[in-house]
């Protein structure tokens, strides 16, 4: 995934998608099929509360190899805006911008922050349960809540689990953006799902955003830029108990929107647009140095 003549590919991916105004559409390449037996074997039976004792002992494990690979990610990582996420005692759905495999970790580096590391939940994609190696691994055995296009598994397994976790005062983050794409700066639009979740359940949204900005003259093996992160978290978005389910999912999503947005605009001094430039992509403003 991270050999830079894939980041090219992907880049390129990004760049047609934006063509073609499709902001939410998948630009990775590689990624695995599920296929009916995967499904049934690792995603339908995948156990969210961890249960099982032998899921319960991968996931202490996995939590503690988290623990030290936040501390690590984020030695130089800012956060701006923690009581915000400090002031919200019930459960409530974190959002932000997704554009690597790594973003959440200033957003557990924050709950951490805040003693709430073991109320934390991840929603991912289906697809990440196949991945291999060390982030396979993380992937199987943290705290994550599969998300999968099965409509029996969202009704039967899904939302009931995300009920229980966020009467139990969980933090649960998703990426209303859907599709990861590499690097990419800009807010995009934002799914429903989310939104849908935090009306239906009566509990906020606490929006964040995670800029990024080259540290000068310190590469990648693979010539990118390495990055800073500054994450921003904006006030909680709570629900009106006088709308309804539907005005509610409108009102805080496109409220979620204008928030990223500015904080977007803010942090990079601009205005936001989807007219794509290689800035756009961070870490790649000096394109020469990236390997192929």
């Amino acid at each position: 995934m991270e050999k830079s003549k894939d980041r090219l590919a992907v880049i390129e991916n990004i760049k047609k998608n934006i063509s073609e105004n499709k902001l939410n559409s998948k630009v990775e390449i590689g990624d695995p099929e599920i296929t009916e037996d995967f499904f049934k074997k690792r995603v339908q039976n995948y156990d969210i509360f961890k249960r099982n004792p032998i899921n319960k002992i991968k996931n202490i494990i996995t939590r503690k190899i988290v623990d030290n690979y936040v501390e690590m990610f984020n030695s130089d990582t800012e956060i701006v805006g923690l009581e915000n996420l400090e002031k919200v005692d019930t459960g409530a759905i974190i959002t932000s911008n997704h554009f690597s495999p790594q973003d959440s970790t200033p957003i557990t580096y924050a709950i951490k922050k805040i003693n709430k590391y073991n109320k934390l939940n991840i929603v991912i994609t289906e697809t990440n349960l196949a991945m291999e190696g060390h982030l396979g691994f993380i992937m199987n055995n943290f705290n994550m809540i599969p998300l999968s296009i099965n409509k029996e598994y969202t009704e039967k397994k899904f939302m009931p689990a995300i009920q229980k976790l966020l009467k139990r005062k969980h933090l649960i983050l998703i990426y209303p953006e859907q599709e990861m794409w590499f690097n990419y700066r800009k807010v995009r639009n934002l799914k429903p799902g989310a939104y849908h979740i935090a009306a239906k359940y009566k509990v906020p949204i606490i929006p964040c955003f995670i800029e990024m900005q080259e540290k000068d003259g310190q590469y990648e093996d693979n010539g990118f830029n390495k990055l800073k992160y500054t994450l921003h978290i904006m006030p909680p978005i709570f629900p009106d108990e006088h709308k309804s389910l539907k005005e509610n999912k409108d009102f805080m999503r496109q409220k979620d929107y204008e928030l990223k947005k500015d904080a977007y605009e803010k942090a990079y001094g601009k205005e936001l647009t989807y007219d794509f430039t290689d800035e756009d992509i961070a870490g790649f403003v000096e394109k020469e140095k990236v390997k192929v």
